[in-house]
């Protein structure tokens, strides 16, 4: 053979093993973007989402459609943190246990036909045990039926821009009608988040004493992954495991799910695994907060469902009689993220919501009331009527205005949840 022939044939040896190993590292790069856990399982859908940001870190079979399982639940909590801040019930309100509810199959917590339950209890059944009877208790009381729930629940959907869900139970158990997207429950679990700062921590919750039972949480992420603060597990057998994680460390937060896991065990081992590879990735909130997306479409829509309320007049009476309480109107409907809602800043910069209710003479009565139960109001704070509507509906939240500082607004809070109110503080 020819010395060139010889090194014609070296060289194109080399140039085919380079092709080769670059081949094989591409393959290899691809392989590990795709968890194993994903491989040749048709349920599978995988989602997160940098929260501080609106990035989407992680995406497969987002916005394919799946079954929810319990992981409705959310929903039915959202609307029952909705009707507590509305001033429709309390947590110690007592709830029927229809015969329909008590028939649910588990998990379940075994309440009988013509019982009661109080909303807190429910609520915390919901989260740990994830019990199906007190879901559709919950459910037919917050809807009236159960079809209702399902169209308030699928019109809440909706109103945040949760385009692939449809919901028709409280609970998640089969029905081929029901059915969700990994990128929407990932839109809900944020929701929670946003809207509901001040009952969010429930998801936090690993056991809770019901009568002589202790409920254990299903979520074994919850003290066990740094930063995990919920939110909830699923499964049914046309879902497969499933689960929304949220979780917040150094400054980011992401919200990840993970739909179709084959097992419990395996998707919790693949939603840890999808922490550990996307979390580093997310950005750092300068206040350790989380800020408003800027960037994925879909949670700007989220948040943007409707503008800021525009400028209002303020109440500067401080007389103890609230009958002239100022209404201030606002064009559209109620934002989901609790910044900035561009409110008179009275002598302060922070304000509290204890209501939203139908008619101005009821938020103008709770807040009477509210001001009659609680006399640690500061000086510098004002009642205000918040007029806005929903483009079907009006309504009116009863807020007091004028505290000066994150610590006064929120400590006032507290102190009127332990006296049965809803509320939360907003700057």
């Amino acid at each position: 053979m020819a010395a060139t022939d010889l090194l014609n044939r070296r060289s194109n040896a080399k140039s085919f093993a380079a092709r080769a190993g670059c081949f094989v590292l591409t393959a290899f790069l691809a392989a590990i973007s795709v968890p194993a856990s994903a491989v040749a399982n048709a349920k599978y859908a995988g989602y997160v989402i940098d929260v501080n940001t609106g990035e989407v870190l992680y995406a497969t079979n987002a916005n394919a459609r799946r079954y929810p399982a319990s992981l409705t639940k959310m929903m039915t909590l959202y609307l029952t943190f909705e009707g507590l801040d509305a001033g429709r019930f309390m947590k110690s309100t007592r709830i029927a246990v229809s015969a329909h509810a008590a028939s649910e199959p588990p998990s379940k917590l075994g309440l009988r036909a013509g019982s009661t339950i109080t909303v807190e209890d429910a609520m915390h059944a919901l989260v740990t045990k994830s019990a199906n009877d007190a879901a559709t208790a919950l459910g037919e009381f917050l809807g009236g039926s159960e079809p209702g729930f399902a169209k308030m629940a699928t019109n809440k959907a909706r109103a945040l821009g949760m385009q692939n869900t449809n919901f028709r139970n409280a609970h998640g158990l089969p029905d081929p009608a029901q059915v969700t997207t990994a990128a929407d429950m990932a839109r809900l679990g944020i929701a929670l988040r946003k809207r509901f700062p001040h009952h969010y921590p429930i998801f936090e919750t690993r056991s809770y004493r019901f009568g002589k039972t202790t409920l254990r949480s299903h979520n074994r992420l919850v003290g066990s992954v740094e930063g995990v603060d919920g939110i909830k597990t699923g499964f049914i057998n046309a879902s497969g495991f499933n689960l929304v994680t949220s979780v917040r460390r150094d400054g980011r937060s992401v919200v990840a799910v993970v739909l179709g896991g084959r097992t419990a065990a395996s998707r919790d081992a693949h939603m840890r695994e999808l922490l550990q590879r996307h979390l580093p990735l997310a950005s750092r909130s300068r206040e350790g907060n989380d800020l408003e997306p800027t960037r994925d479409s879909t949670l700007v829509a989220l948040l943007e469902e409707a503008p800021r309320v525009g400028p209002v007049p303020s109440f500067r009476s401080t007389d103890e009689n609230l009958s002239n309480v100022e209404v201030a109107s606002a064009a559209t409907a109620d934002p989901i993220t609790t910044g900035s809602l561009g409110l008179p800043s009275a002598e302060g910069t922070w304000a509290i919501q204890i209501a939203a209710v139908p008619d101005r003479a009821g938020a103008i009565r709770i807040l009477e009331k509210a001001k009659s139960d609680h006399d640690g109001f500061p000086a510098s704070v004002e009642p205000l009527v918040v007029e806005f509507s929903d483009g079907s509906s009006l309504l009116y939240r009863a807020r007091f205005v004028g505290f000066d500082a994150r610590e006064t607004a929120w400590a006032t809070c507290r102190a009127l949840k332990q006296k049965g109110y809803g509320c939360w503080a907003t700057r």
